[in-house]
């Protein structure tokens, strides 16, 4: 909670929220994403199950951006489900192929703080973006600024160091 918190703050007065990941230690994701909670930031997905999230191996495997979608649509339609689907994308060329597609929400997935700005630009609001990789607490006010509607940084679940404290019975 205090890592998020430090890292919602410093986002503090732009439109976006910070987002954690499903990186978390085995057996304590629902402490880590309540703690994620606990100090400010959203919880992006709790389980594969609660959102599609095309990710570069999966588009690779199909063989590109727009089989790997229409593969999840195809499903979805077969299976009578309704799900989010969010794809990664680590280029502008990508953003601009995935933007001709039916997804919900793209992840700009190491994108330099120049390429977000671009990404933001070249989208005009159609779909919602998402920052992510190589996120620290020095850089997040930067991205941020870019107009970006949400930042996930695993650093909160992953990499949150415990609590120092200690009581003292007299």
């Amino acid at each position: 909670a205090t890592l998020t918190h430090q890292f919602v703050e410093a986002i503090r007065g732009f439109p976006v929220k910070l987002l954690d990941t499903r990186k978390t230690t085995p057996g304590w994701r629902m402490l880590e994403k309540y703690a994620v909670k606990v100090g400010g930031g959203t919880n992006h997905r709790m389980g594969l199950y609660d959102m599609i999230l095309i990710k570069e191996n999966h588009i690779r495997s199909v063989g590109g951006i727009n089989t790997a979608v229409q593969k999840c649509l195809d499903h979805l339609r077969r299976e009578g489900i309704t799900a989010r689907i969010e794809i990664e994308v680590t280029s502008l060329d990508e953003l601009k192929e995935a933007l001709a597609l039916t997804v919900d929400q793209i992840m700009l997935d190491n994108m330099s703080v120049s390429e977000i700005r671009q990404a933001v630009a070249v989208t005009s609001g159609r779909v919602p973006l998402e920052a992510s990789g190589t996120i620290t607490l020095e850089n997040i006010r930067e991205i941020a600024a870019t107009g970006v509607d949400f930042i996930s940084v695993g650093k909160i679940t992953h990499s949150a160091p415990a609590f120092d404290f200690s009581m003292l019975v007299e």
